[in-house]
């Protein structure tokens, strides 16, 4: 029987923090594990230079996010785990999707619906600053997906649309030339905890509140005392479910420790025990992985080792499938 198909896009921009680990890395990294099914993971460098223009950032955030997945255990002999750069069919492909892509429907994607809206709001043009890039990114993302026949697509609810697009694109290919691409479904899932940052918000580099994943004990214990709390005293009860301290601490707690946690609120725990503890808590469980990620972030060689061997396994999936795009297009050898 064939293996059900996901895939996985991290994009190169930022560091790693708690809200990425607990909602996205982890999960992830236990399907990687799993024997019945055929999991890409890549690195989505291409779609950081949509919003990032700065080259040593996307090169350190695509190192650090490679050294996170690997130091936390993904299963690279199981999983697939390339950088989208070291596939070349990827951008050929998004070439032959251009060509399929209907405008109307870029017209209609959020990112670029928000983006025009800003400008009008502002009194600009509509299109100040717009980039091409931003502008047919869906296109890119539906190449990434249509490029493995990929199933199922774990995404957030802002990323809906981009799945149902890929699979648009890919039914009017199929209808113009060729059965060639498998159509995409979008998986959300609705139980993925969405950890609260230091302010109260959601965990999000735009609003720079995030505990980064692998900062050294001192400056994690430091991020952690400096959750918002309010001003109740030792001794007086706690609502639990109004506290983000408790919130981050039902993410990496069992269910037997979150249930004393909530017996402690209730009693009154003083929010710097509360934090101490959270503090010990998420320091035991990512601890190890810190030390392997600091090694791997002092010997990139061996990223870089594991990054190629992805690229190689996934253009054989590539290159077998452009050959059938090219075919159908009518491109390449003459016979």
């Amino acid at each position: 029987m064939a293996k059900q198909r996901v895939l996985t896009g991290i994009t190169t921009t930022g560091t790693p923090h708690l809200g990425n680990y607990v909602g996205a890395i982890r999960p992830a990294i236990a399907a990687s594990r799993d024997t019945s099914i055929e999991s890409f993971f890549f690195l989505a460098d291409y779609h950081a230079l949509i919003k990032c223009q700065d080259p040593q950032l996307v090169r350190q955030s695509s190192k650090e996010i490679a050294a996170t997945w690997l130091a936390l255990g993904l299963d690279t002999q199981n999983a697939v785990f390339y950088r989208q750069s070291d596939v070349p069919e990827i951008t050929e492909l998004t070439w032959v999707l251009c060509c399929n892509a209907a405008k109307g429907l870029m017209n209609r994607a959020h990112a670029y619906k928000a983006a025009v809206q800003e400008n009008t709001d502002a009194g600009e043009d509509p299109d100040y600053g717009i980039t091409m890039g931003l502008f047919s990114y869906p296109v890119l993302m539906a190449a990434d997906i249509l490029m493995f026949n990929a199933e199922k697509i774990p995404v957030g609810r802002d990323q809906i649309q981009h799945v149902e697009m890929a699979r648009d694109i890919a039914q009017r290919f199929n209808h113009n030339f060729a059965d060639v691409f498998t159509l995409p479904e979008a998986v959300v899932g609705d139980d993925v905890a969405v950890l609260r940052g230091l302010d109260g918000r959601k965990m999000s580099k735009s609003y720079n509140n995030t505990i980064p994943l692998f900062q050294s004990p001192k400056q994690l214990r430091k991020s952690i005392n400096k959750i918002k709390t309010n001003l109740l005293e030792p001794g007086e009860p706690k609502d639990p479910d109004d506290s983000t301290v408790f919130q981050i601490w039902a993410a990496f707690a069992s269910q037997s420790e979150t249930q004393r946690m909530r017996d402690e609120f209730a009693a009154g725990i003083a929010w710097g025990e509360a934090k101490k503890q959270l503090f010990e808590l998420i320091d035991d469980e990512i601890g190890e992985a810190r030390e392997r990620y600091n090694t791997l972030m002092d010997n990139p060689a061996d990223i870089e080792q594991e990054l190629l061997r992805g690229a190689e396994r996934a253009r054989e999936h590539a290159s077998a499938l452009m050959r059938r795009v090219r075919d159908a297009v009518g491109i390449g050898a003459l016979r």
